[in-house]
């Protein structure tokens, strides 16, 4: 068995990332589960490390400091990212990690942890993605700015060391499963 890996997904949404990412987490006992971290407040019934962990803005900010961030995010006032040192504890247990992340947010992964392998998943032809947001859109305007978001997400995403076509989920679910293997 190799030395466990990061594997960072990103793509557009519709693309069907989650559910095929969800497919191969479920089949195989060799990926650690890195949760989130944030420096918003929780909200009533939320728990430390069940969907996030939960730090104070000066806490997150030492974290930044520290070089632990490896990609953060601010989105609706609060902050978001992925720390270096849950992941690493995935890694030194013999844990392959698998994040998905919007296509910047990896980007930046990809810049703090360079020996990470970026993939991209999205359809074989951009117009799958229109037909999938026509079918959701309230308008055609929306269309439109998903359709410019889509299109932004896979110029950053020159950077990501493999692609995989989504429009067969089970052959995208066993590309993973291969890159993961080797």
């Amino acid at each position: 068995m190799s030395a466990p890996k990061v594997f960072v997904i990103s793509g557009p949404s519709g693309a069907g990332m989650s559910g095929i990412v969800a497919a191969v987490v479920k089949s195989r006992t060799d990926i650690g589960h890195v949760v989130p971290v944030t420096a918003r407040k929780m909200k009533p019934g939320e728990v430390n490390g069940d969907g996030f962990w939960f730090f104070e803005l000066e806490q997150w900010e030492q974290m930044k400091a520290s070089g632990d961030m490896l990609e953060c995010t601010e989105f609706a006032g609060n902050d978001y990212g992925t720390s270096r040192k849950l992941v690493t504890e995935q890694l030194d247990a013999g844990k392959n990690v698998v994040l998905v992340l919007e296509t910047e947010r990896a980007a930046m992964l990809n810049k703090n942890m360079p020996e990470a392998i970026c993939v991209y998943m999205e359809p074989s032809d951009p117009e799958i993605l229109r037909d999938i947001y026509e079918k959701t859109a309230r308008n055609p305007v929306e269309v439109d700015v998903r359709m410019r978001h889509a299109d932004e997400q896979r110029r950053i995403s020159l950077f990501c060391d493999k692609r995989i076509f989504t429009d067969d989920p089970e052959a995208a679910a066993a590309e993973l499963n291969a890159l993961i293997e080797s």
